[in-house]
C-alpha cells in the first residue's frame, strides 16, 4: 500500500520524532524531501488507516499508574455482554478473543487515585462481567517494549537486536507538578500535523519552547515517556497475524528466567517480553509477543525463540478478534467517574 519513501518514512516515524521547532523539517531533511511533502506523505498514511496516531508514549508505571495483563474464562453466551462491560472501563486499552480456554485478554491501567486499586478493579470486572475466572499477569519484570515493524521489508524472522527500552530505563514513580501531568495530557494526543505542532503545545502549556524541550528531555531520559513516535494500524500496514508466545520458564530457578527472559527480548521479531506470575492452572511465566506478515512467519520467530531456550512447554495465541485497541489516556476524570458509577455494584 505503500512506496519505498513511504516504507521508509514509516520505519523512521515508529522510531521517534524530533522535539524541535519544526520536526517535519528535520525528519524530511534526512529523506530528501521537504517538510510539506512529509507532513502531505503523513496525512495520506493517516487517510489510509495505515497510521493510527503519532503521540508519546509513556510508560504507565512510572507516572504512578498500576497495570496489568489479564486473562479471563468466559462462556460464550456471556461474552458479548462482559466485552461491553470490561470495555466500559477507560483504562482497559487492549481486549482481545484469543484461541484458547482463557478466551479473552485485556490490559487496564488505573491511577494513582482510584480508590479500589488494581487488584479492587480486577475484581469487580470478574463479578460484573460473569466471568468463570480471571487471572491477574502484572509484569514482574519488563525484558522488553517496543513495537517496531520491519515495514522496509528487510529483516527476517530470527534477527537479532538489542532492545531500545527494558527494566533498566524505567524510573521509580514520583508525584508530578501540575504543568508535568498538563504535559502529559498535551503530548498523549494524536499530534497537530502543521509544521511547528510542539510550538503550539508549549503555547498550550503557557511556557517558552525551550523549557518545554526540557521537560521532554527530562521525561525519555527518567523513562517516564519511552519514545514521542508512530503507531501503526498493524494490518493496514501489512502484519496481519500477531502471535502471544507464552512459556513455561523454570519456577524455582530466577537468574536462568532472567536470562532466558533477555535471550527471548534479543530477537528482533519481539516486541513485548515480560516475566509474568503463573498459577496452578497457567503455568506461563514468561510472554513474548510477536508480530509478522503471516501465522507462517510468526511461527518461525517463536520456533527460533524455542530452540534458542531449550523451552517445549510454550504455546502460541493468537487474537482472533479485536475488541477494542486504544491509547491509554492519563490524568483524566473517566477512571473516578467509573468508579462511582460501578463501585456501588
Amino acid at each position: 500500500m505503500t512506496d519505498a519513501t513511504d516504507a521508509a518514512l514509516l520505519g523512521v516515524l515508529q522510531q521517534s520524532l524530533p522535539f524541535s521547532r519544526r520536526p517535519f523539517d528535520e525528519i524530511g531533511a534526512a529523506c530528501g524531501l521537504d517538510g510539506g511533502e512529509i507532513l502531505d506523505r503523513i496525512r495520506a498514511l493517516k487517510d489510509a488507516r495505515v497510521i493510527r496516531q503519532i503521540s508519546a508514549i509513556f510508560d504507565t508505571r512510572s507516572l504512578g499508574y498500576a497495570s496489568s495483563l489479564v486473562a479471563a474464562k468466559i462462556a460464550p453466551e456471556k461474552l458479548d455482554a462482559a466485552v461491553e462491560v470490561i470495555n466500559s472501563h477507560p483504562g482497559v486499552s487492549h481486549n482481545y478473543l484469543r484461541n484458547h480456554e482463557f478466551n479473552l485478554w485485556y490490559t487496564i491501567a488505573v491511577p494513582p487515585t482510584s480508590r479500589l486499586g488494581l487488584d479492587g478493579t480486577v475484581d469487580l470486572l470478574h463479578r460484573l462481567s460473569g466471568a468463570e475466572t480471571t487471572r491477574l499477569l502484572p509484569t514482574l519484570r519488563l525484558f522488553k517494549i517496543g513495537v517496531r515493524f520491519d515495514t522496509e521489508g528487510s529483516a527476517k524472522p530470527d534477527d537479532r537486536a538489542k532492545p531500545a527500552y527494558t527494566e533498566a530505563n524505567r524510573s521509580e514513580a514520583r508525584p508530578l507538578t501540575a504543568t508535568e501531568i498538563e504535559f502529559v495530557r498535551l503530548m498523549q494526543r494524536d499530534i497537530e500535523l502543521v509544521p511547528e505542532p510542539f510550538v503550539s503545545i508549549a503555547g498550550e502549556l503557557g511556557i517558552p519552547f525551550e523549557e518545554v524541550a526540557a521537560m521532554h528531555e527530562d521525561f525519555l531520559k527518567t523513562g517516564r515517556m519511552r519514545r514521542f513516535a508512530a503507531v501503526l494500524h498493524h494490518r493496514k500496514a501489512g502484519f496481519g497475524a500477531n502471535a502471544m508466545g507464552v512459556w513455561a520458564g523454570p519456577q524455582d530457578n530466577p537468574e536462568a528466567l532472567r536470562q532466558l527472559g533477555e535471550t527471548m527480548a534479543g530477537f528482533r521479531a519481539v516486541s513485548h517480553a515480560y516475566q509474568r506470575p503463573s498459577y496452578p492452572d497457567w503455568p506461563y511465566n514468561l510472554f513474548t509477543m510477536v508480530h509478522g506478515k503471516s501465522e507462517e512467519e510468526c511461527e518461525q520467530t517463536l520456533q527460533a525463540i524455542a530452540e534458542a531456550t531449550g523451552i517445549s512447554d510454550h504455546h502460541a495465541l493468537y487474537s482472533t478478534h479485536e475488541f477494542k485497541k486504544v491509547r491509554v489516556r492519563y490524568f483524566t476524570d473517566e477512571e473516578i467517574k467509573w468508579e462511582e458509577e460501578h463501585a456501588g455494584s
